[in-house]
């Protein structure tokens, strides 16, 4: 079996394509260089350098090493790649069909989120009609922001997304909760460790982004900002504006927003 990978940004200073191969073997990813199967492609997305030379790579890895096949006539299948609340278009997610094809006025569901399909945006900027399997579209008319990563579906009508929803948002906060109450402790832990004198001081936040991505940076920015003295502890965290279920979470918790 035959798989590609791409070693990306060779255009920075320093840049050393050779060594990254060299420590990907320890994964069991050896460059067809050194007698292995993968075959590597060298990268600049800045620049642009050898993006065609990837997409042919993929393509000849998909469909003559791996016979990969999507079936077209099926509902829609995919993943959230993406998503940002725009203040025109409201909640807008990128998604990649990977099964089925994608119709605008399809109900579909993206992990707590639901909507019906009002639009959808090729990666050129043109509106289009459906998205067939490996195609990339902006998604528009969610009812929420979906996070990156969330399985994407279609399903037969709205009764059936509220319900798949519902579900989901719940097991979401007794997530949260469960969260919340792992990093409390007890009432005696945290007596203990007053006197003690031992265990850091957290600063609970609830933090709001406006992109996806710029979440996930902040929060792994928080992660590393903490010493053994003081540290940041997200209880929650989400894309789009602050609600009143924020604020009252906050509240309850003594956190900052």
């Amino acid at each position: 079996m035959c798989s590609s990978d791409l070693v990306n940004k060779i255009d920075k200073e320093g840049a050393n394509p050779a060594k990254i191969r060299q420590q990907l073997t320890e994964y069991g990813l050896v460059a067809e260089e050194y007698g292995g199967d993968t075959m590597f492609v060298d990268v600049s997305a800045r620049q642009g350098t050898n993006i065609e030379q990837l997409l042919e790579a993929i393509l000849l890895t998909a469909d003559a090493a791996l016979d990969l096949r999507a079936n077209p006539d099926m509902e829609a299948q995919g993943v959230a790649i993406e998503a940002h609340l725009d203040r025109g278009r409201g909640p807008v997610a990128t998604v990649l069909v990977q099964r089925g094809t994608l119709h605008v006025g399809d109900i579909l569901v993206a992990g707590a989120e639901w909507g019906r399909v009002r639009a959808l945006v090729s990666d050129v900027g043109e509106a289009v009609t459906e998205a067939g399997p490996s195609v990339p579209v902006e998604v528009l008319g969610f009812n929420g922001t979906p996070e990156a990563g969330d399985r994407v579906a279609v399903v037969e009508n709205e009764a059936r997304a509220r319900e798949v929803t519902e579900y989901r948002e719940r097991q979401k906060r007794e997530r949260a909760a469960a969260r919340l109450g792992a990093g409390r402790g007890t009432l005696a832990d945290m007596m203990s460790a007053l006197k003690a004198g031992t265990g850091a001081k957290e600063l609970p936040l609830v933090v709001k982004a406006d992109v996806q991505g710029s979440l996930e940076a902040i929060i792994g920015a928080l992660d590393k900002v903490g010493n053994d003295e003081v540290k940041a502890r997200v209880i929650h965290s989400g894309v789009g504006g602050i609600t009143e279920s924020d604020i009252t979470l906050a509240e309850a918790s003594g956190a900052a927003v």
